[in-house]
């Protein structure tokens, strides 16, 4: 069985989450990654940045306001604020760590194809960041790597 280190791509662009969300928004158009490793000084894994971070649902592609009512000359808002706060927040995001998913899940370089697959399938990612012993980003793997590896055993 291989090991994560034989299926990643080690070739991988990365960011800091002090850089501008455009340099990773641009990095993902380059790429066909699909997910950007944010890393700290160390080259520790501390997010990812992933296009779906980028997608803004379509019913909150327009940022509506959230539903409200006037009442007595004043507007009282149905409905969370907060959400809509996030999703401007987000839309407006200046710097990687407004953008990033914090902690993400990762493998080891040494952890077998089959786990790996494992990891992906149960936490929904399509990337995961691969870091060595030191936690220190050593590549990304994909599902269609992980799933493949498993098949070919």
């Amino acid at each position: 069985m291989k090991t994560a280190a034989e299926i990643m791509n080690a070739d991988v662009p990365s960011v800091t989450a002090d850089d501008e969300a455009r340099t990773a928004i641009d990095l993902l158009a380059k790429t066909d990654m699909g997910a950007i490793p944010v890393v700290d000084d160390d080259r520790k894994v501390v997010g990812i940045v992933s296009e779906s971070d980028l997608v803004i649902a379509d019913e909150e592609s327009d940022l509506h306001l959230p539903h409200y009512l006037q009442i007595m000359g004043g507007v009282v808002f149905i409905g969370s604020m907060k959400g809509f706060e996030k999703r401007l927040e987000k839309a407006f995001a200046t710097k990687v760590s407004e953008l990033m998913s914090a902690d993400p899940i990762t493998v080891h370089t040494y952890e077998a194809a089959d786990r790996v697959a494992r990891k992906i399938a149960e936490h929904h990612h399509n990337h995961l960041p691969v870091v060595d012993e030191d936690e220190r980003l050593a590549g990304m793997v994909t599902r269609a790597d992980a799933l493949a590896a498993v098949v070919d055993g």
